[in-house]
């Protein structure tokens, strides 16, 4: 509704989400203010379509492939996400520096170079990694599982498209192609995957891990080829051909670091997991799974406000408004921490008929969504803190924070799974969000002389 009357008519108090709009507001022209709406809502609403589409597959995967099956797929889909996110080399997340930095300064020969060559440079080596993941599997055979062995084989296929993905999802968000970057990824992968499974398993076909790998890696090549002719198409109408520069060293030296603090996160949210399935059997592995994945409906509030607020972050902290920065970071937390305290009381609420969707037995694991949603509401506790500790030039210190996060990890799942099972996977890995998000507090506190904390001390 318009504002009319006096400029000195009292208006009503500001919503925390009012205050936050208006602070962007502050920052950004009209046009800017009709991007960021619509970048915003496109993101939020792609991460719910994306969220209810994945939680469903799951829940007919373990039907169609029972407790077993979907064990062994789940373990060898979580090495996939595990190493593919890794194989671009943090090219992926460098391209939205280069990009508009030579847009800006006219380099087109460099700007071609880079969309060239960042993507044959992560194919190639992911190429040279799935081909190293495949003779370490031939060399562990001896030590790992049967039913483990031909299902790792064939996800070393899908590797090299998974780097190729990544990193044209980073030049599509350069150019502000939001939904070209993400759809492919998280719709059209997982609606894919889903029809392939449905078609294997109402035409008869064994459904088994073996099947479900198979017809993964066809669900990861397809859309990120078709992206690629989308993507190529479109740069075509905006970079004349011309020859191609290229600086590697540069971009290689830029995107090493924020590689390192990706992997340390990546390792950080799947090392669980992964290690559970050296103590457990499938079984748990799968209950597991599904407890997680459950309440990982929470990460999406997470994750939804760090995509629409991190470069606004930048943009304080690089004009050198620290009451704008420190503002706007707090109301950050509160928009992150009390929706996903809500979520996260909706969803163990319901946590028994949830669960029991995947089937009865997955009912086990309801008691395991409580200890993890300790570490979520940790986390959620400080908000996209992570996100904003990279943005201002923190982000070596963020990588050795990630570290240390990891190491409590790792060592927790080798003391607590043996005697606890699967409540120790949870325990270790809530322990480890705790630990981050301390260490986060302390480091803001330290440097920044930032209280980040949602409760905080008044003053």
């Amino acid at each position: 509704m318009a504002l009319t009357g006096s400029e000195n008519a009292p208006l009503p108090a500001p919503t925390p989400f009012a205050a936050l709009w208006a602070r962007l507001k502050a920052q950004l022209g009209d046009a800017d203010q009709q991007m960021v709406q619509r970048l915003a809502g496109t993101v939020f609403l792609i991460r719910v379509i994306a969220a209810a589409l994945a939680f469903l597959s799951n829940v007919l995967f373990a039907r169609w492939m029972g407790t077993f099956e979907f064990g062994i797929f789940v373990y060898v889909w979580t090495w996939v996400l595990l190493i593919g996110q890794a194989l671009d080399l943090g090219l992926a997340t460098a391209a939205q520096r280069f990009i508009p930095e030579y847009r800006e300064h006219g380099l087109v020969a460099l700007l071609r170079g880079y969309i060239s060559h960042s993507r044959w440079i992560a194919v190639g080596v992911a190429i040279a990694i799935a081909a190293s993941c495949a003779g370490l599997v031939r060399l562990l055979t001896p030590h790992l599982d049967s039913y483990n062995v031909i299902p790792l084989y064939i996800a070393c296929i899908a590797l090299p498209a998974y780097a190729l993905a990544n990193v044209q999802d980073g030049i599509a968000r350069s150019y502000d192609w939001v939904g070209l970057g993400i759809v492919p990824t998280y719709i059209v992968r997982q609606l894919l995957l889903t029809v392939l499974m449905a078609g294997a398993y109402f035409g008869g076909l064994p459904v088994d891990a073996v099947t479900a790998m198979v017809l993964s890696v066809a669900a990861i090549w397809l859309p990120a080829l078709l992206q690629m002719v989308v993507l190529n198409r479109r740069l075509g109408t905006r970079i004349e051909p011309g020859p191609k520069g290229h600086d590697v060293r540069l971009w290689i030296s830029t995107a090493l670091p924020i590689l390192l603090a990706e992997s340390f996160y990546l390792l950080l949210t799947h090392a669980d997991l992964l290690m559970l399935q050296q103590f457990r059997s499938p079984e748990d592995v799968a209950i597991y799974y599904a407890a997680v994945k459950t309440l990982a409906l929470v990460s999406f509030i997470y994750f939804s406000i760090a995509a629409t607020t991190a470069h606004r972050v930048a943009s304080y902290h690089a004009a050198g408004d620290r009451e704008g920065l420190t503002t706007f970071m707090r109301r950050a937390i509160a928009l992150t921490f009390w929706p996903s305290l809500v979520a996260t009381a909706v969803l163990l609420a319901f946590g028994k008929p949830i669960l029991a969707l995947f089937g009865p037995q997955f009912t086990e694991g309801y008691h395991l969504m409580f200890i993890l949603a300790a570490g979520l509401l940790a986390r959620a506790a400080i908000g996209p803190m992570e996100r904003f500790v990279n943005v201002i030039g923190k982000q070596r210190v963020n990588a050795l924070i990630y570290g240390g996060a990891f190491a409590v990890n790792i060592i927790l799942c080798v003391v607590l799974i043996p005697p606890l099972g699967a409540a120790g996977a949870a325990i270790a890995i809530s322990t480890a969000f705790v630990v981050e998000t301390i260490a986060l507090v302390v480091l803001m506190k330290r440097q920044m002389g930032l209280d980040v904390f949602v409760w905080r001390r008044r003053t």
